[in-house]
């Protein structure tokens, strides 16, 4: 197996045709995932100029009677059922894409999902925030970015891990184009998709990162997300305060994630045709939003007017954190398309908002104003739903350029992915990811020998009979073989039996596979065992596929872990 690909493996280039190739690809990259993201949030922020009215606009409307309550009504469901028909009738997958599809390409290095799928997810995730559906624009962005990265993984260029570093690329210049932070784009793309920091990889990451900085900040001039003004912590016990708002948020986060895959669950089984489900959950965000409207969309007004005193009351910060909770989880598990990134964000600054109002309301400890906490909380909230505690603390420092500020959110944040990591795990992604069958949780060399079926490990030349066949011919073969077993089928091919060199009769080995046993559960079954190779069948037909042997195993094994460590080792 290890001959055979080293004989097909692709020319490497010297080490300065690579530096040169590797540039090139951030620098090309990092401008058109730049370019596209910019579009991607234009599009949005024209659909909804022209669908929808502004919560804190809809006074300059009073005279126009049924229209604004029939069009926040309608707008969402007919959003919902347009994105249904093109996840339908447009995506050979039929569903939306985001960051798991990302991760699981770059983890165990498979293309992404087919570009039709891609564009028709963006597409979608367009329509859903243009139509006020309570989905987030970063999950996109970042798929966005992927998919044109992952245009490289069809050039044979003769540099080691290409793909997954073109990839890592388009996510790093999204990421750093949405927020205006390049060094939290840069983190974000080994935080969450590369999971390493090699110096083959850091480089091109960190071109595309500032390619998508200077044509988002310096050339298109896009403005920052919200602006603070803050003087400093000035009570040494708001520390404290900070660590409590970060475990208040951990919960909160981890009843937001649950709530997305439980609700994602029960769609399923609603009985709601599926080219209905998101305009159904469109219905339902319509409806509420007649009374509480900043429910709609990504939220940018409510999030930058959380930071400003008095600007929401005690009682409409609760309303509003549990409704986007809630109509967050719903259009999501509906069939919208879209992330979690930005409803985290909304969510997590006006928990932090209620939070100082609660601590000022009671008069009983000092503190320095609502936008340190509002800050600590949306970051605090967002971080272990993302999972990526570093990039969320990069982008407070890159957004406030304020220490002080980024010290105190450090604290939430710290205290809020301790707890949730322990209680739900690192992300929502890798929840998702593991649910589908790839679990990253116990380490990348571990998630890639679970989805390695050991059928790929096959030995070759092996002694195979039928059940018919005299033993003495059997033995003779034996005999003149390195084997000490032959495989005995049926006429039809279906494993009945090992008859040993020393044997006469036939018997049953208690230790089989099948077509689906993986690598790692191959490992852990063959503690202890003796023999040549242990027999792999069907798993419906009891058909022989072949046999495996310990030393075939083991070989996979290390070959992915040398692998795994090349890639995280790798200078150029």
């Amino acid at each position: 197996m290890v001959a055979d690909e080293l004989d097909h493996a692709p020319e490497v280039a010297p080490p300065a045709q690579r530096m040169l190739i590797l540039t090139l690809c951030a620098l090309g990259i990092g401008g058109a995932a730049s370019l596209a993201a910019i579009a991607l949030i234009e599009a949005v922020e024209w659909l909804n100029r022209v669908l929808l009215i502004a919560p804190r606009a809809r006074v300059q409307y009073e005279d126009a009677g049924i229209i604004v309550p029939l069009a926040t009504v309608c707008v969402p469901a007919i959003g919902g059922l347009i994105v249904a028909l093109m996840l339908r009738y447009l995506s050979p997958l039929g569903r939306p894409l985001g960051p798991p599809a990302v991760i699981q390409s770059v983890q165990f290095e498979t293309p992404l999902p087919d570009l039709r799928s891609g564009v028709t997810s963006t597409l979608a995730a367009m329509v859903s925030m243009g139509f006020g559906a309570s989905v987030g624009q970063y999950g996109p962005m970042v798929y966005l970015g992927a998919m044109l990265g992952g245009v490289v993984r069809r050039l044979r260029l003769g540099v080691p891990n290409l793909p997954a570093i073109a990839v890592a690329c388009g996510v790093a210049a999204a990421i750093s184009t949405a927020f205006n932070a390049p060094i939290a784009g840069l983190v974000f793309a080994h935080e969450v998709v590369l999971r390493h920091y090699s110096t083959q990889a850091f480089a091109p990451t960190t071109i595309s990162a500032v390619t998508g900085y200077v044509l988002a900040n310096v050339i298109f001039e896009r403005p920052a997300l919200f602006l603070v003004q803050f003087e400093g912590v000035q009570h040494g016990h708001e520390f404290l305060l900070f660590g409590a708002l970060g475990v208040l948020c951990a919960g909160l986060a981890i009843l937001f994630m649950r709530l997305v895959l439980r609700i994602t669950a029960m769609a399923a089984q609603s009985g709601i045709p599926q080219v209905l489900r998101p305009a159904a959950a469109g219905l339902a965000l319509g409806l509420t939003a007649l009374w509480l409207p900043d429910v709609l969309g990504v939220g940018k007004e409510a999030l930058r007017f959380a930071t400003i005193e008095g600007a929401f009351g005690a009682g409409e910060l609760a309303v509003l954190v549990a409704a986007k909770i809630a109509l967050t989880a719903l259009c999501i598990g509906f069939g919208f398309a879209g992330g979690v990134f930005s409803p985290a964000l909304l969510i997590g600054i006006l928990f932090g908002a209620l939070f100082w109002t609660a601590i000022d309301g009671t008069g009983a400890l000092s503190t320095s104003g609502i936008a340190v906490y509002a800050i600590c909380g949306m970051m605090a909230l967002t971080s272990p739903v993302i999972g990526a505690p570093l990039t969320t603390i990069l982008i407070v420092f890159e957004l406030t350029r304020n220490y002080d500020i980024t010290i105190a959110a450090m604290v939430s944040v710290v205290v809020s992915n301790l707890i949730a990591h322990r209680v739900f795990g690192r992300s929502l992604f890798d929840v998702q990811l593991a649910r589908a069958g790839a679990d990253l949780s116990a380490g990348r060399d571990r998630a890639r020998l679970q989805a390695m079926p050991v059928s790929t490990c096959l030995t070759g030349d092996i002694i195979v009979a039928t059940q018919d066949t005299p033993v003495d011919e059997i033995h003779a073969r034996l005999d003149s073989s390195p084997w000490s077993e032959a495989y005995l089928t049926d006429s039809d091919g279906r494993f009945t039996g090992v008859l040993s060199r020393s044997a006469r009769k036939p018997h049953v080995p208690n230790l089989q596979f099948h077509d689906g046993t993986t690598v790692l559960e191959a490992m852990q079954a063959l503690r202890g065992f003796i023999g040549d190779a242990i027999p792999v069948v069907h798993r419906d037909t009891g058909t022989l596929i072949g046999v495996v042997s310990e030393a075939s195993v083991i070989e996979a094994y290390l070959d992915i872990s040398q692998s795994l460590r090349r890639e995280e080792n790798a200078v150029l």
